[in-house]
């Protein structure tokens, strides 16, 4: 097995989720439904953690993008490490209060936040608040000023860089919806400083997700440095810095992040600047801490394809079809069965309906079930209900534990719901 899914591994030829028989769990749930390993979250964090610590003279707040899996039963387990939370929306919010994350921790992002969603945040209290824009910025006084109370004011940074990533996940180009420039930020910074109820104490960046080489923050760091020091020559007040996240995992036979090179760029180039740290790491702390299990429906021979037709589609992990992204896929039981070059597909009336094409794979038999790995970040959250389908079930599984985190709405409840509002 693949060294970067370390608790997913083959004992006597059979998949275990930690000490638990994937099959087990699939004979108890159906398929489709994801795993996710509790432990592998636990060594992600804390590797993470670890190495900002040494390098950081103040704790740095690790404040998880929950967009990236944000259920209570990932949340509450963030909780109890230690984590804050990124949110992106007030849906978001809400989970991670209703997982007992503190107000205190949550930080909001996000390009589109409504005047009530930014009401609600005030409400709520939260950490702060990263503003991307000079019409948010006026909505923010707008709703600090109706409900006459204070709130910490982070200005997104866009540095005009490449992350080295998927186009579809760069986030700071110049022409990428995110974030504003240098010379923006003066003049937003100073307004904010002037407007009552506003607090703006930093700035926040994020350049893209998937960035597997820590050298590309260099030139954002530099810029986020420069930034910093005119603000001050301005008599401007900069104490925090919101670093975003976007290290990246491995997803076939590219590297993972070197969180080690990452904390030494962080050592030299922004520590001396002296404020306190945030970083929102997602995809790196639950990307490979989850899989999504399948069963064979059919195998399909044309005369220039085999056709491995599974009950897990595009509706349950769509990263395939939006992003032409790879997963690695392994049988739940090794078969001994001759490698053949297949295509993995699900059961939807689309061509995109491809987890993988052309893929040496052991040819499976109706009903084997197979494992997507590296499903644990963009998942169950990007899932729907095309098709009439309801999407995949989820397990967190912890040692020789588990426990159902998740189960949709069926169909026959969105039935009757429907009929409600019909009524």
């Amino acid at each position: 097995m693949d060294n970067h899914f370390p608790f997913f591994e083959y004992q006597d030829g059979e998949l275990y989720a930690e000490n638990i028989p994937v099959r087990e769990l699939a004979k108890q749930y159906g398929t489709p439904f994801y795993i996710y390993a509790a432990s592998s979250i636990r060594r992600q964090f804390t590797t993470f953690q670890e190495a900002l610590n040494k390098v950081c003279a103040k704790p740095p707040l690790i404040a998880y993008a929950c967009k990236a899996n944000d259920r209570l039963g990932i949340l509450k387990l963030m909780n109890n490490l230690g984590a804050g939370v990124d949110v992106v929306s007030v849906g978001e919010m809400k989970r991670a209060l209703a997982a007992n994350i503190p107000a205190s921790k949550i930080i909001f992002s996000g390009v589109g936040k409504t005047e009530r969603e930014l009401e609600e945040a005030i409400e709520a209290g939260i950490r702060q608040i990263n503003i991307e824009s000079e019409p948010e910025l006026k909505n923010l006084a707008i709703a600090a000023e109706k409900l006459q109370k204070d709130i910490s004011v982070s200005i997104r940074f866009n540095p005009d860089v490449e992350a080295g990533t998927h186009d579809k996940i760069s986030t700071g180009r110049s022409e990428d919806k995110f974030g504003v420039t240098a010379e923006r930020i003066i003049h937003l910074y100073k307004h904010a400083a002037e407007t009552k109820y506003l607090n703006p104490h930093g700035i926040s960046m994020h350049i893209g997700s998937q960035v597997a080489d820590p050298r590309y923050f260099i030139p954002a760091f530099e810029r986020i440095n420069d930034l910093v020091h005119q603000l001050r020559a301005e008599g401007l007040s900069v104490t925090e810095l919101d670093l975003g996240g976007g290290l990246g995992i491995t997803y076939r036979d590219e590297p993972e992040a070197d969180i080690e090179a990452y904390a030494k760029l962080i050592k030299e180039m922004i520590e001396p600047l002296g404020c306190q740290l945030s970083f929102e790491p997602g995809r790196y702390l639950v990307g490979n801490a989850g899989i999504l299990v399948t069963k064979v429906i059919y195998v399909k021979e044309t005369d220039v394809k085999t056709h491995v037709i599974c009950d897990a589609a595009m509706n349950d992990l769509i990263r395939p079809a939006l992003y032409e992204a790879y997963h690695t896929i392994h049988p739940v039981i090794q078969n001994g069965a001759d490698i053949r070059t297949v295509d993995i597909v699900g059961p939807i009336c689309e061509s995109g309906d491809t987890h993988a094409k052309d893929r040496p794979l052991p040819l499976p038999e109706e009903g084997d079930y197979l494992a997507i790995h590296s499903a644990g970040a963009y998942g169950a959250t990007m899932s729907s209900y095309y098709n009439a389908r309801v999407p995949a079930c989820e397990v967190l599984v912890d040692g020789s534990d588990h426990t159902l985190i998740n189960r949709q709405e069926s169909i026959e409840q969105q039935i009757a719901r429907e009929k409600t509002l019909l009524s």
